[in-house]
């Protein structure tokens, strides 16, 4: 009747089987069908770059972009959305210069753009399936057939429309700034790439002296943390408003005066100088300074302006709190100092290439990297005597986030998106978002938007979306939107346009100013654009596709890594509010990041990364998926850990796996069909009632956590709840389901339990997809033939039985239904709630005191309930705790002894000699008499010990003594928040009777799985025992047979075994201290 379900815990090769019926249902494609004419629910996916292997970071996020839509789909949404995939940028040419053995855009241009970019077009589909094969195999419902791809030329004239409205809305400019430059890499940065490289460094920073021009032996003490930028010097700054002073000191026998802020003196030489404060002058009375460059190599670029340079200016950024107070500027080399430059008409003095490298000007470090002729200007300084001090400095510097490279801060004619003209509607727009974690949107995120700069778009490089910007001598410019645009306005457009570098750089545009031809600026595009514009760009919107876009702009849910807050997610709102002024995301998942287990960043040269593929062989992908929704928020970052992959996977998977091989067991044996039974007809105990209120407030629990995506919540509430349904629910009731024939109660909990595991595999479908699909194929359709083909075509289930699979038409089986809470009993959960906490604290003494649970006991106190407890849930206590009665005192004060010591500071001075005749009698008296003392005592009576005699004090109070609390003679007692249990460990002869009876019953319970017997298989028993076991036989063989099958028990004496050579069908027991052989045979 039911399809087989191995009790092996192969997972990895079970989950092969269900892919193969996935592709033979085209599962994917059903879904699509099935969901058409749903709302829509809209996922994004931040799409990967193809040109690298997926490690164990991919998974995560893929997991957890897969588990939304999975749910939502059951809920009944259209959640289909597609997979992308990451084309363009540094990362593609860098991996193409490396397989060509080529390094820098100088070798690039000598190899050819062309074949360049072809290899790149190439390149990015080196791991493709790779990729391919890990999204299936962890069950990545993303529509990975029809990806969007970044480098297609429908996709880039999307992008160009976009550009195109960003200049129309006077939003896109061109400016010549500083920006962070690679030289490696030979472009510019965005600061939120920039945001992504950070490193902790140290370098050498420097004060340096120049000579005053006209003031002989006076110099202007100044400070750097970039002494490359020194030879580019033009000017130095103060601060207007700060008191600046010029003091005296000697030095190597030699007296120096020194310009510079006044509380600065001993940062700059040092706290041990000796100095005279000469003069103190105001920020403002040093502007106009002259003085002597350090260096002369920008004296042939600075030309005629020589009169103009190398003088003291002023702007209130000069800060106080380190260095001397005057700065070296070099407009070249800073934003603050190229502002200035241009306000003060300083020249602009760059001595450094392209390329990094120092220039020809600067002879004695001509062709060195700028950032390695550090050690050689400073020993040229120190040589010319014009180095004060060198210290170390040790700062967080940023890196390229793709080369790795130091970046350095460089002038750059650039394109720029004026996005600090939208600032106030970004974060606007980012007060919709609901961030998850909830503190991103006002902190990571809502920080860096409240400090946005303009966004420099351009890079000059070869492999990226081209900039549709054509420029016109005459200084005209235009900003193409379209294909058909370009070729209206271009006399040398082909048909067949190919929209990369180097072929559209062939294509003209007219100039509509002057009539001239017009060329393509060179640069292409941020690829963080590329990803940004994927909501509109994905759809070749708005060439077509209007309403699926509209239909799917904003995302209802996306999520990648929190690094993300600096690329994608501000790349798709900046893009979102500059275009449409909009967020485009309505909910954001941030994922931590994730490390070895020593906590340590994975990377390969450390040899700690983790491949993915050796996790899902081992273990399978339901596990890995399970240790990334449960083991931590998937927002915090964390220690990957097998062993906390195989204990996820053994504590759910295996106990929910174990339940349903329990119900197909028994099921199968008695040829039980669900589907003939009505709930109606049934007689459910209350542990049937309070498991069908559970599954209902599961279902609704879930569901709402879901719906607020707390994944990590909502999969430790299913966890929590299958091993109470293995641990309570079917330990509890195994015996149901064993006996011969279909009675009305084995009926209920076959019924009872099926429509909970029914509702257990939807409920983890989203979850773990493989094995609820296995438990689907096994334990569901069998019985409901007209059940969708998986699990994944039905309805996430909701609280009342209308929504059980059972009562279900076959439609009903695909669409949610109205959630009824009506079998919802609180009160019974909660009754159940303090059974359990009372059966856990009776258990905790029982272990306490060395008493097996199998040992019964006569009574159990229970003290501090704040309701009654009916006859079934004392039953259940009993029960589970193996005792016979439970009382309920009306006082802890029953349960509780007392100890009396006495207080020696109190009664050493009234007793004197008395004293040891006080102790004697105190230790005379029995635990029970101290405690009625103590008690006495403790109402605040007084306690005569010596009958009123004359010559002794008496009249005894609680001061007197040192009162402890113990646990009576025969009583295990444990404490819980006001809840007192105790158990009577006194045994008696009956007791210890019925406990060898129950261990007997143990022992041949496994023997009989040792032996291979079927679970409905009758027996016969031969035990060779003592005469205490065989008083037990005797006195409780019917329970024995009972609970074991057996149809005859015969004892005989240890003495009349065969021998132990012969005898090897014969088991050997200890059985609490007395040996016991078994022989169990089969009846046939």
């Amino acid at each position: 009747m039911y399809k087989p379900l191995s009790t092996d815990m192969n997972y990895p090769q079970r989950e092969e089987e269900v892919l193969d019926l996935w592709r033979e249902l085209d599962l994917k494609a059903l879904l699509r069908k099935q969901n058409l004419e749903r709302p829509a629910f809209t996922v994004y996916e931040g799409p990967p770059t193809t040109n690298g292997r997926p490690h164990i970071g991919h998974v995560l996020t893929r997991t957890i972009k897969d588990i939304i839509p999975r749910y939502k789909t059951m809920r009944g949404y259209n959640a289909y959305f597609k997979a992308g995939w990451d084309t363009h940028g540094l990362p593609v040419e860098l991996e193409v210069e490396k397989m060509l053995g080529i390094n820098g855009k100088p070798e690039i241009e000598a190899y050819g753009v062309e074949p360049f970019i072809e290899q790149c077009k190439k390149s990015v589909w080196r791991y493709l399936d790779e990729w391919e094969r890990l999204s299936e195999r962890v069950a990545y419902q993303a529509d990975i057939e029809s990806p969007y791809i970044t480098y297609e030329n429908e996709y880039i004239e999307s992008i160009w429309w976009s550009l195109a409205e960003i200049d129309r809305k006077g939003l896109l400019y061109k400016g010549n700034k500083i920006l962070p430059y690679c030289p490696r890499c030979g472009t510019t940065l965005s600061s939120h790439e920039v945001a992504q490289g950070y490193k902790d460094i140290t370098d050498t920073s420097i004060y340096v002296r120049f000579p005053v021009l006209g003031e002989e032996n006076t110099y202007f003490a100044a400070w750097t943390t970039t002494p490359w930028t020194l030879p580019s010097n033009v000017a130095l700054c103060v601060n207007p408003y700060a008191k600046y002073v010029l003091v005296e000191l000697g030095q190597e026998g030699r007296t120096a005066r020194y310009y510079l802020a006044e509380g600065l003196v001993e940062t700059t030489f040092g706290d041990e100088v000796d100095y005279e404060t000469i003069a103190v002058f105001q920020g403002t009375d040093l502007v106009g300074k002259r003085y002597e460059p350090l260096f002369d190599y920008a004296r042939s670029v600075v030309g005629d302006q020589a009169e103009s340079t190398w003088r003291v200016v002023s702007d209130d950024y000069v800060t106080l709190s380190e260095g001397s107070g005057i700065v070296h500027m070099a407009p070249a080399f800073g934003e603050d100092d190229n502002r200035i430059g241009r306000r003060e008409n300083l020249p602009f003095v760059q001595l450094v290439e392209t390329d990094g490298t120092m220039s020809p000007a600067a002879v004695d470090v001509a062709g060195v990297f700028c950032r390695d002729a550090d050690p050689i200007l400073i020993g040229i300084l120190e040589d010319k005597g014009l180095l004060i001090r060198a210290l170390p400095i040790t700062h967080s510097y940023p890196f390229c986030w793709r080369c790795h490279t130091a970046l350095i801060y460089y002038a750059r004619e650039s394109w720029f998106v004026e996005m600090t003209a939208v600032r106030d509607a970004l974060l606007r727009n980012n007060r919709t978002v609901n961030w998850i974690p909830a503190n991103i949107r006002d902190g990571r995120f809502g920080n860096f938007l409240e400090n946005v700069v303009d966004w420099s778009i351009s890079r000059d490089r070869y492999w990226g979306t081209p900039m549709p910007v054509w420029e016109c001598s005459c200084g005209a410019h235009k900003v193409i939107g379209s294909v058909a645009e370009l070729k209206e306005n271009s006399p040398d457009c082909p048909d067949d346009i190919e929209l990369h570098k180097p072929w559209i750089d062939a294509v003209h545009v007219k100039c509509e100013a002057c009539g001239e031809l017009m060329q393509r600026v060179s640069s292409v595009l941020d690829c963080w654009y590329d990803s940004g514009a994927m909501p509109f760009a994905q759809q070749h919107y708005p060439f077509e596709n209007e309403a699926a876009f509209l239909e799917s702009f904003p995302a209802d849910f996306i999520s990648e890594a929190l690094d993300q807050t600096r690329g994608w997610f501000y790349s798709l709102i900046a893009l979102g509010t500059a275009l449409f002024d909009q967020a485009p995301y309505r909910n954001v998942m941030v994922m931590g990041l994730i490390l070895d287990k020593e906590g340590i960043k994975m990377s390969k040269h450390k040899g700690n990364v983790v491949d993915p593929w050796d996790i899902i062989d081992k273990f399978g992908a339901d596990a890995l998926r399970w240790y990334f929704y449960t083991a931590n928020q998937p927002y915090l970052t964390s220690r990957f850990s097998e062993d906390a992959v195989i204990e996820g996977r053994s504590r759910y998977m295996d106990t929910l796996r174990n339940a349903c091989v329990f119900y197909r067991l028994y099921a199968e044996i008695d040829q039980f069909d669900p589907s003939k039974y009505s709930r109606d007809d049934l007689q459910p105990t209350l542990m049937d009632k309070w498991l069908l209120s559970e599954i209902d407030n599961l279902s609704e629990a879930i569901a709402a956590r879901m719906d607020k995506y707390e994944i990590t919540a909502a999969g430790r509430l299913l966890e929590n709840f299958v091993i109470d349904l293995s641990n309570w629910y079917i330990r509890r009731g195994r015996e149901r389901y064993w006996g011969s024939g279909l009675s009305r109660d084995k009926i209920t909990a076959y019924l009872t339990l099926y429509t909970v595991l029914e509702r257990l595999i939807r409920l983890t479908a989203p979850f773990t997809p493989f094995i609820a699909e296995e438990l689907y194929q096994a334990l569901v359709l069998p019985i409901l033939t007209e059940a969708p083909p998986s699990v994944h075509l039905t309805a996430y289930p909701r609280a009342g039985r209308a929504n059980d699979l059972l009562n279900c038409t076959p439609e009903e089986m695909t669409r949610e239904g109205a959630p009824s809470l009506e079998q919802i009993d609180r009160e019974l959960s909660e009754n159940m709630r303090l059974v359990r906490e009372i059966v856990a604290l009776g258990r905790a003494g029982r272990n306490n005191s060395g008493l097996k649970i199998r040992q019964p006991l006569s009574e159990l106190y229970i003290h501090g309930l704040d309701v009654t407890l009916d006859e079934e849930y004392e039953t259940l206590i009993c029960d589970e705790l193996n005792v016979d009665t439970i009382i309920y005192p009306e006082s802890s004060e029953a349960l509780v002894y007392y100890s009396l010591k006495p207080q020696l500071k109190n009664l050493g001075p009234r007793l004197g000699k008395h004293l040891s005749a006080f102790r004697g009698r105190l230790n005379e008296l029995s635990a029970k008499e101290q405690t009625e003392i103590a008690r006495s005592l403790l109402r605040g009576e007084a306690v005569n010990f010596f009958g009123g005699q004359s010559d002794v004090p008496d009249g005894f109070t609680e001061e007197d003594f040192i009162i402890e609390t113990t646990e009576p003679e025969g009583l295990a007692m444990t404490r819980d928040q006001g809840l007192t249990v105790a158990l009577n460990t006194v045994l008696t002869e009956e007791l210890v009777q019925r406990g060898f009876a129950r261990e007997l019953i143990s022992k041949i319970q496994t023997t009989r799985r040792e032996s291979n017997f079927e679970i409905a298989d009758r027996i016969d028993i031969t035990a060779y025992c003592g005469e205490v076991l065989e008083s037990v036989f005797r006195t409780h063989g019917d329970i024995i047979s009972k609970a074991t099958l057996a149809l005859s028990i015969t004892t005989l004496p240890l003495s009349a075994a065969p021998a132990y050579a012969a005898a090897t069908d014969l088991q050997t027991w200890d059985v609490n201290g007395e040996e016991c052989l078994l022989k169990l045979e089969r009846r046939i």
